[in-house]
């Protein structure tokens, strides 16, 4: 579990079914078998060196989070597992990739906040809602904006000069996960909801 809240960039040294990156801060204390957020995909450490780890990443992985799209040289959000001692800083996220959206723009509002803005697919637009939390590329953000199919929030100045948005462009695929409070409630209420009546439910009650 995680909260969004990225402790460092690092650079991808090599990538495919196991990438190594290189980087400092989230080394410390990180042990083999340790999970590790990288842009919002929780992955396992298998190997700990001086200035890097390595980990393993699944076909699934690649082809539904944007690591298939990593180059040596590549800049990555990363956050060590959540400690029962830490605060909550931002919001529960689990790294379980739900989709993937498109950048749109990264625009500057002025005494270093920045306006960006994502196009998300069908998928998880019940979850997209007004001042709810998601996960992009493992920051935790809030919706500030709902326009069809693009999500709008605002950037602060630490995390914009704390992640690796700064290198990201227009068109760019970013990580998305749904906040999962909201999958939750949503099963909880359909258990409640009345079953739907279709032409095959009426032949069962013999209609």
């Amino acid at each position: 579990m995680f909260t969004g809240i990225i402790e460092e960039v690092g650079t991808v040294e090599r990538t495919g079914a196991r990438v190594v990156i290189r980087c400092r801060t989230v080394l410390d204390g990180l042990k083999p078998g340790d999970s590790v957020d990288i842009n919002g995909v929780c992955l396992t450490a298998v190997e700990i060196g001086a200035a890097w780890f390595v980990a393993d990443v699944s076909p699934e992985t690649l082809r539904r989070s944007n690591l298939g799209q990593l180059r040596p040289g590549s800049l990555v959000n990363l956050e060590r597992a959540l400690s029962a001692s830490s605060r909550m800083g931002g919001h529960i996220v689990q790294g379980h990739i739900d989709t993937t959206g498109e950048l749109v723009s990264v625009q500057s509002l002025g005494a270093d906040n920045w306006w960006l803005t994502v196009r998300f697919p069908e998928e998880i637009a019940k979850y997209v809602v007004f001042k709810g939390s998601i996960a992009i590329d493992g920051m935790s953000l809030t919706v500030a904006e709902i326009k069809g199919d693009v999500l709008a929030a605002t950037v602060l100045p630490h995390t914009y000069a704390n992640t690796n948005l700064k290198t990201r462009r227009r068109g760019d695929t970013v990580n998305l996960e749904a906040d999962v409070l909201a999958k939750y409630v949503e099963r909880m209420l359909a258990a409640y909801a009345p079953a739907r009546l279709t032409e095959a439910r009426l032949k069962e009650l013999g209609f």
